[in-house]
């Protein structure tokens, strides 16, 4: 958990935010969960069409409602254990991936390698229950 420090004060900043925007908090496994409030507008206006309905930083998700933080915990859970594995190298090697994919003109979101990852393992898991 202290690998992932760095971003989880990151989240928590946010998520502090969020609670005093009107939002919401929650624990749940080895993360917080906040919605609504500043998080949310934050995630409607992420640079990725349609806004995002989820983030994570370290051990911090923030979501835009909790239909969002049910229906995207476990690929934000996947990016909890990437933040695990990578430390404070993880958002810095996730934006120099999407710089690389969008300067080859590709999608810099859905063509990251941490996303793939995201979903595969989303996907793996789904199948296994």
């Amino acid at each position: 958990m202290l690998w992932a420090l760095p971003a989880t004060i990151i989240g928590l900043l946010l998520g502090l935010g969020t609670a005093c925007s009107g939002g919401r908090v929650r624990r749940v496994g080895r993360t917080l969960e906040f919605r609504g409030g500043l998080g949310a507008w934050v995630l409607r206006n992420a640079p990725i069409v349609g806004g995002a309905s989820a983030i994570t930083l370290g051990h911090v998700i923030l979501g835009r409602t909790q239909d969002d933080l049910d229906r995207c915990r476990s690929h934000e859970n996947v990016h909890v254990r990437q933040y695990e594995r990578w430390g404070p190298l993880f958002l810095p090697a996730y934006l120099l991936c999407s710089l690389v994919l969008f300067l080859g003109r590709r999608n810099y979101y859905f063509d990251n390698p941490f996303e793939v990852q995201a979903r595969t393992d989303q996907q793996d898991e789904r199948i296994e229950k």
